[in-house]
């Protein structure tokens, strides 16, 4: 059997539970959990639950490429790391430019200039600094701007990648989110060859609706079994809504990254899903 840990975000399922108690269901389950925005949380309470945390955001304000923007960024970002350390979580996850409540960016920007590419990755390696000190890795993660965020700079797996490639450090490294990359770029096998040396963690749901897997168009034991064949035992986060009941949607995750093992009669002619 694969080897991948799973979590998922507490952002998106069990929604009409307290904030604390989905965090508790998610852990019941035997999930790790994944958070957001930590400054609207109790985190006393998050380490009360017992919960194993997987990645959380790693900055409150602030953006990668104008200098005011990265400034901020770096320094919301120190007390990111603060948090993460009580609750041992290990990635902290930054995106071009900060996020307002709809997801859509607080500089949004329809042409990247030069100077841009500079000033984040400038930024980046001075956050990868910060995460080598306190013993974290940030993640940069790729999103989509033709549905969910529009007008976001660097948003595109192949920006992330080329980013992280440039800043060269093990404390920074790509959230890939494979749900924002079918939006953007397609190819999802291909992409998850080409960036897997870079990879913290991966996040996935399915397209169009951003529900769990199956009940979309991407065949994600396809996406599994090349994860399984590369070697990947890192993180991969169902970042998505449920479809219907919460229980069952985590029941359908666990079952699209369930690669059976070699010789299974489940398991495909060279080692694939057929």
């Amino acid at each position: 059997m694969s080897s991948f840990r799973l979590a998922a975000s507490a952002e998106m399922v069990f929604v009409d539970l307290p904030f604390e108690e989905r965090v508790r269901r998610i852990a019941d389950l035997g999930f790790e959990v994944e958070i957001w925005d930590w400054t609207t949380k109790d985190v006393d309470a998050l380490i009360r639950t017992g919960a194993t945390f997987s990645s959380m955001t790693g900055y409150v304000t602030g953006a990668l490429a104008d200098p005011d923007g990265a400034e901020e960024l770096l320094r919301t970002a120190e007390e990111s790391l603060e948090v993460a350390q009580r609750l041992n979580c290990p990635r902290l996850n930054v995106h071009g430019t900060g996020l307002d409540g709809r997801g859509l960016p607080v500089i949004p920007s329809e042409v990247v200039t030069p100077a841009m590419w500079l000033t984040a990755a400038h930024t980046l390696t001075r956050l990868a600094e910060l995460g080598e000190r306190a013993g974290r890795v940030f993640t940069l993660e790729n999103l989509n701007t033709a549905v969910d965020h529009p007008g976001t700079p660097f948003a595109r797996a192949a920006d992330t990648i080329a980013l992280v490639e440039a800043v060269g450090s093990p404390h920074l490294r790509l959230n890939l989110d494979l749900y924002h990359a079918q939006i953007g770029e397609g190819n999802l096998v291909q992409l998850v060859e080409r960036a897997l040396p870079l990879v913290g963690e991966i996040q996935v749901a399915d397209v169009p609706g951003r529900c769990e897997p199956g009940t979309g168009e991407i065949h994600y034991p396809a996406v599994a079994a090349a994860l399984d064949r590369l070697g990947y035992a890192g993180v991969v986060a169902l970042e998505g809504w449920a479809s219907a009941d919460p229980e069952e949607a985590l029941d359908r995750f666990r079952a699209a990254f369930t690669v059976p093992a070699a010789g299974s009669p489940e398991h495909g002619e060279m080692g694939r899903w057929v």
